[in-house]
């Protein structure tokens, strides 16, 4: 069955995380990608170990399935030429380059706007074009130092610290497919494309919730709690007998169900502990408690049991523990598929599922068919026209 995106085609000037993550949905959902690389390659395919067979790195494999790839000096006039034949047939360009550059090639949006009407032009960047930061180089762990996620992530002891995974640049690849989505939504009633502009400080600073909120409403600066949330508790990660887990309780209810099992109902009448506010406030005493309590249960036979009494539990994984649990298959959240292996298409659709393409691509890989095309296309023209 074809994907939900089939039919459309996308040109990718984009290279390292948001903007391929991006492109790399929408082929995923059977748009047809063609990724555009400088002859030196996008720079993940060097950012290892680990590196497969051709000595590409794991990382560059994470987000560029499902894409053809040629190799274009933009810097030389002919392959601008090439690139301009390319979004002839375009729905959809997606960039990355730092603010002006593409300006200076007369490949910008108000450029690009006129010559093809109905092409998505998707900029991503670290700051935007204008402004006391525009135009200034930006990468994720950057942004989380800039806009306050790193501030509260950490302990005290630890102080500030990056998210492990780059969260700000993740994020801002599905804010650039969002706003694709949105524009073609746009297109389809004006007939007209629109430039879709994300950067990784909006992006940053708008994933700041609830602490932003918290800040505007208290006046107080947010702090670093480790694992804890700043308005709920117990949510927070436990020692228990032989490892650790995650408490996500929310509601009073749930908690209520929670010192029920573990053989504290009494906890749940305690004035300290029977309100949500008040175990914020007196979560130092009611994390002491429920440690104690904890040390004489095993992980998984305490979450097993707290889930099945309705409230969320689990234990903190690696990697590999992640990958084995058996939800996983069920979710069909693990490909392997010609040698690529790699997490599955979060995203469900019930008529029109995503698929996970060909494997990555080798740098210039497609270069020769997408050639090919070009010229078939033009020759074609060529003849209508006579």
């Amino acid at each position: 069955m074809a994907g939900a995106l089939s039919g459309l085609k996308v040109v990718d000037l984009s290279r390292v995380l948001a903007g391929p993550l991006c492109t790399q949905m929408l082929a995923d959902h059977g748009a047809a990608v063609i990724k555009v690389e400088p002859p030196s390659g996008d720079e993940t395919r060097h950012l290892g170990p680990p590196f497969d067979a051709n000595g590409v790195a794991a990382y560059f494999g994470a987000v560029n399935r499902g894409k053809r790839a040629i190799t274009l000096d933009l810097t030389q006039p002919d392959a601008r030429a090439t690139l301009e034949a390319l979004l002839e047939e375009a729905d959809i360009l997606v960039e990355n380059f730092l603010p002006g550059t593409l300006e200076r090639w007369d490949l910008g949006y108000e450029t690009l706007h006129e010559r093809h009407p109905s092409l998505i032009y998707c900029s991503i960047s670290g700051f935007g074009a204008d402004g006391p930061l525009g135009a200034l180089p930006g990468y994720d762990a950057v942004l989380q130092a800039m806009c306050g996620v790193m501030s509260i992530n950490g302990t005290p002891e630890s102080g500030a610290t990056r998210v492990g995974i780059p969260i700000v640049d993740y994020v801002t690849g599905y804010n650039a497919l969002s706003g694709i989505l949105l524009a073609l939504q746009a297109r389809h009633l004006s007939g007209r494309g629109q430039r879709v502009e994300v950067t990784l400080f909006d992006t940053a600073l708008s994933m700041l919730v609830p602490h932003a909120a918290n800040w505007l409403s208290s006046g107080r600066t947010p702090g670093r709690l480790g694992s804890a949330h700043p308005n709920i508790a117990p949510y927070d990660k436990f020692q228990a007998g032989d490892g650790e887990l995650f408490l996500g309780v929310v509601n009073d209810g749930q908690f209520r169900r929670f010192c029920a099992q573990v053989g504290h109902a009494e906890w749940a009448t305690d004035p300290r502990f029977a309100t949500n506010p008040a175990r914020v406030q007196h979560r130092a005493e009611l994390r002491a408690e429920i440690e104690r309590t904890l040390a004489s249960f095993k992980v998984e036979e305490i979450c097993g049991a707290l889930m099945k009494n309705g409230v969320p539990a689990g234990a903190v994984n690696t990697v590999p523990q992640a990958f084995a649990q058996p939800h996983v298959a069920h979710r069909e959240m693990l490909i392997e598929q010609d040698g690529h292996r790699a997490p599955g298409i979060p995203v469900k659709l019930s008529e029109t599922p995503g698929s996970p393409g060909f494997p990555p691509p080798e740098i210039n890989q497609h270069a020769e068919e997408i050639l090919a095309e070009v010229e078939r296309r033009k020759t074609r023209e060529r003849n209508d026209e006579a």
